[in-house]
């Protein structure tokens, strides 16, 4: 799910957008992240992960607003934005896949979702580019490995050293996940 998709449930359960819940918690003179998640849970009954989005967007008011393409910029950037053209490329061949590809960027990683189905991620290092595939009931292989406690929204993890990695059988396994997020 995504950051927007959980403030869009959240809206739907409580009637309340995030600038309602600014409101309130500056009422109540909330400004740490665990009182703010503690009493979205004890007030509105939100489920860890949606209190967690409010608290989230409450503190850091700019990134809600903040376009995606410039939220993933952000993340390939300073000695990851060596990885910036590989991402791209990369971005560009899932899209042919369907016209629901859409992208979620985080602080540190751009998880790549078929509606609101995560089929990967993508995660930038200096020297290495983390590609996360979501493929249930697939064994693990030597490139393949199991995702472990890497990201759990994934099942496999891939290290990519070289551009030239992302090869056909990059592309099969990122398409069978698109097709499996369904």
């Amino acid at each position: 799910m995504s950051f927007q998709a959980y403030l869009d449930t959240v809206k739907a359960q409580t009637g309340k957008t995030v600038s309602d819940f600014r409101i309130e918690s500056s009422e109540k003179r909330l400004t740490k992240h665990g009182e703010i998640v503690k009493w979205l849970k004890d007030e509105y009954s939100l489920g860890h992960g949606h209190a967690n989005a409010v608290a989230a967007a409450l503190l850091k008011a700019g990134h809600v607003t903040t376009p995606k393409d410039d939220r993933a910029n952000a993340v390939f950037s300073g000695k990851k934005a060596v990885w910036k053209p590989t991402y791209d490329a990369l971005l560009a061949t899932v899209q042919t896949f369907g016209d629901d590809v859409e992208i979620a960027p985080t602080d540190s990683y751009v998880s790549l979702l078929r509606g609101r189905s995560k089929l990967a991620i993508v995660q930038p290092g200096a020297g290495h580019l983390d590609v996360g595939i979501r493929r249930k009931g697939v064994e693990a292989t030597e490139r393949f490995e199991a995702a472990g406690t890497w990201n759990r929204m994934v099942t496999h993890r891939l290290r990519i050293t070289d551009a030239a990695q992302v090869d056909g059988e990059v592309l099969e396994w990122l398409c069978a996940a698109y097709e499996a997020a369904k």
